[in-house]
């Protein structure tokens, strides 16, 4: 049944109106706190973290391989020291002997050989190291220079790589503070992140469910809508051929007479307050299951997902007609009523998906009938 466009207006709710997007603001950019800047910063963190542990990795490395040279000179210390202990020896050996002489000869040859090698190991160190003097190499060096040269080397060396194996220790702990810090820095962000992509889902699901739910709904008055009707009569059936049980289910379709004087003599804001009004008592009147909605405009239809006989759904139908009748009254108008039109499955119409054209039908032959009253649909021939 088409309603003329001036019965009523349509109001728009206030959570509606809140989802609409509004003007762009005059301050800029703005950053938005959200799973994806958090991401963001969480990788920066891990990037400087990262970097910084392969700074302090470098740096460990590099103290490990002057230990390592410190340990080398030591080394060739001890083996210098070891052949001056040989010269000492051959020194206590009365010179008389020619054996003795020779002896000593090679020792202070093989001591010239180790003090050259440590010199080149210790000229050559890339660190700032005291350069060993290449008058010491010489022939006629004496000892007592090169046991001065050895004493200095020796204490010098010890202490440099002391001073390495400090600082890769240093190092080490660093890198296993760093460590520590970058994991529970990311583990708190993944915790942050984590819990705002929740809260973001939640308010995307709340949003969703408004939208959904002003999708199924007349925006006025709070009923289900044409959509909505059609769904639900769909999913009882569904649910009747899921379960293979036998389902009866009706359809009251209702038309406000008169409603269309009110838009047209007190306005339409005293029409859409009568709307909401019969609404709320409309709902009262039927039971939680069955579900009252709002066609279009005057329009109303009630499924009744259960009944047990049409008397049932002809007390149904009065009451609906009383919630008008209460509202009318109660406003002071005294020119709406309802006529209605009652359609049932499989008892009246054989298919449920004709359930509310049946109904419509059924409700013209009330007001053909002088309105104000409910009539069944035709049983089928």
């Amino acid at each position: 049944m088409a309603v003329e466009a001036s019965k009523t207006s349509t109001r728009i709710p206030e959570p509606l109106l809140a989802l609409r997007p509004g003007p762009p603001r005059a301050n800029g950019w703005r950053l938005r706190h959200g799973p994806a800047t958090v991401a963001v910063a969480s990788l920066l963190c891990l990037l400087i973290g990262l970097l910084y542990l392969a700074m302090q990795i470098r740096a460990a490395f590099s103290d490990q391989v002057k230990q390592e040279y410190a340990a080398l000179v030591l080394e060739a210390v001890e083996r210098a020291e070891t052949a001056r202990a040989r010269v000492g020896a051959w020194e206590q050996v009365p010179g008389a002997h020619e054996s003795a002489a020779d002896g000593y000869r090679q020792a202070r040859a093989e001591l010239t050989r180790r003090l050259a090698s440590l010199a080149a190991l210790v000229n050559a160190s890339p660190a700032d190291a005291p350069h060993i003097p290449s008058s010491v190499l010489l022939p006629d060096a004496t000892l007592a220079d090169m046991d001065a040269l050895l004493s200095d080397a020796s204490s010098y060396w010890h202490a440099q790589r002391d001073a390495d194996s400090a600082d890769v220790r240093k190092r080490i702990t660093h890198v296993a503070r760093v460590l520590i810090a970058v994991a529970a820095l990311l583990f708190c962000m993944l915790i942050t992140a984590l819990g705002m992509y929740a809260k973001r889902n939640r308010q995307l699901a709340g949003q969703s469910d408004e939208f959904q739910h002003a999708a199924l709904h007349d925006p006025m008055t709070g009923l289900a809508n044409r959509r909505k009707l059609f769904a639900a009569l769909e999913d009882a059936a569904t649910q009747a051929r899921i379960y293979a049980t036998p389902v009866k289910m009706a359809v009251l379709y209702m038309d406000l007479d008169g409603f269309k004087q009110v838009n047209d003599s007190l306005g339409h804001r005293v029409g859409d307050e009568f709307l909401i009004a019969v609404s709320q008592r409309f709902r009262q009147s039927v039971r939680r299951h069955d579900i009252v909605a709002r066609i279009g405009g005057d329009e109303f239809a009630v499924l009744v997902r259960e009944f047990s006989a049409d008397e049932e759904l002809g007390e149904i139908a009065q009451r609906l007609i009383a919630c008008v009748v209460r509202t009318d009254e109660q406003m002071g108008m005294g020119m709406v009523r309802a006529s209605i039109g009652i359609a049932s499955y499989p008892d009246l119409v054989d298919d449920y998906r004709r359930l509310v054209a049946a109904a419509d039908e059924a409700m013209y032959q009330v007001k053909r009938r002088g309105k104000n009253g409910y009539a069944f649909a035709s049983r089928p021939r």
